[in-house]
């Protein structure tokens, strides 16, 4: 896999696959970045799980925090790293001793371990380096864009806000219980393919 750059195809297939993800530097500082992903990310309904061994047994947004992958009792589907880059080697070797393993590594934005990464997929695990599930989640499903951020998506429609806050999806059920634009677009554009 050419880690340089990412089908739009294989970020959704992944978030729209994965259910839980567990957060490895997960932070309870509200004003750190970690803590807005994982935050946005639990609010759109993934089961999130944070990990930092210094808050080990207390709680982030009504979750409870472990000090590391093994303890937790739960199947992890993805580990997302918020971890410098030197750390992501021990990361993926702990998350490969898990049973289940999950079945992506994700590495935040700056994060880059090619020797972490070839690991990974050498043991059929999907990898994703230096980006955010936060940013890509919010660019697939067009919400991003309410922010004035440029998705590549035109529309001359205003979304629908849900509660003050807008919640759109990438194939996911919305917050109303009907599929999304993006979900629809998603749909079509597979079916050409």
């Amino acid at each position: 896999m050419n880690h340089d750059s990412y089908p739009d195809s294989y970020i959704r297939g992944i978030l729209n696959t994965v259910k839980s993800i567990a957060m490895v530097g997960a932070s309870e500082k509200e004003n750190r970045p970690s803590y807005f992903a994982f935050k946005y990310l639990l609010e759109r309904g993934y089961n999130m799980i944070p990990i930092n061994p210094g808050h080990a047994g207390e709680d982030l947004l009504g979750r409870r925090i472990y000090a590391r992958l093994a303890d937790v009792t739960e199947p992890i589907d993805m580990v997302d790293i918020f971890r410098a880059s030197r750390y992501a080697q021990p990361i993926v070797e702990e998350a490969l001793a898990l049973q289940p393993r999950p079945q992506v590594i994700w590495m935040q934005l700056g994060i880059r371990n090619d020797e972490a990464a070839a690991l990974a997929e050498t043991n059929g695990l999907k990898v994703v380096m230096n980006r955010c599930p936060k940013i890509e989640y919010g660019r697939l499903s067009s919400e991003i864009a309410w922010m004035g951020v440029n998705t590549r998506t035109i529309t001359s429609k205003r979304a629908t806000a849900s509660g003050g806050i807008q919640r759109l999806s990438l194939n996911r059920t919305s917050t109303r219980g009907g599929a999304t634009d993006a979900a629809e677009r998603a749909e079509r554009e597979d079916g050409k393919a």
